[in-house]
């Protein structure tokens, strides 16, 4: 497995811990992020990731900033990008299992060293269930790629 991980100058110190417990846990880690606290613009690492993601290049991302908000909105502004901000592990798993998405988020001055480690945990070992969810997948995607959605309109 390949994530790529980016982040803001309010979450180099968590990024590099949840970098480094990624590769404990084996998974191959592409750091689009800055690596110094000097100010930096969080869309311009969620934009990376989610590029990287939406491209196929990587299985799919980790994005931190301070509350994991503005960061997961600038990835979720990439077509094929389903990035959700979670503070905990079991919305984390949720987020895969239902939405399928293919980025979690969450906030360096929110959750701590070993939650993030948790929420990054449930994302990577839960799977998307499909069935019932795809349907509504499906239609995140109408509304992405149209700016419509075609079950209200034939109300």
């Amino acid at each position: 497995m390949k994530l790529a991980i980016g982040n803001d100058h309010t979450a180099v110190d968590l990024k590099n811990i949840v970098m480094a417990h990624l590769k404990e846990r084996g998974v191959e880690v592409v750091n689009v992020g800055t690596d110094t606290t000097e100010s930096f613009d969080y869309p311009v690492s969620g934009f990376r990731v989610g590029k990287l993601v939406a491209s196929g290049e990587v299985d799919g991302g980790v994005l931190i900033c301070g509350t994991g908000v503005g960061i997961s909105l600038a990835a979720n502004k990439v077509p094929g990008v389903r990035a959700c901000v979670c503070s905990e592990p079991y919305t984390a798993a949720l987020s895969k299992r239902h939405n399928d998405a293919n980025i979690i988020a969450f906030g360096a001055r929110v959750v701590g060293d070993e939650m993030a480690k948790l929420i990054v945990d449930s994302w990577l070992d839960a799977s998307y269930e499909g069935g019932r969810h795809a349907r509504r997948v499906g239609l995140i995607t109408e509304i992405e790629k149209t700016g419509n959605l075609s079950a209200i309109l034939a109300d």
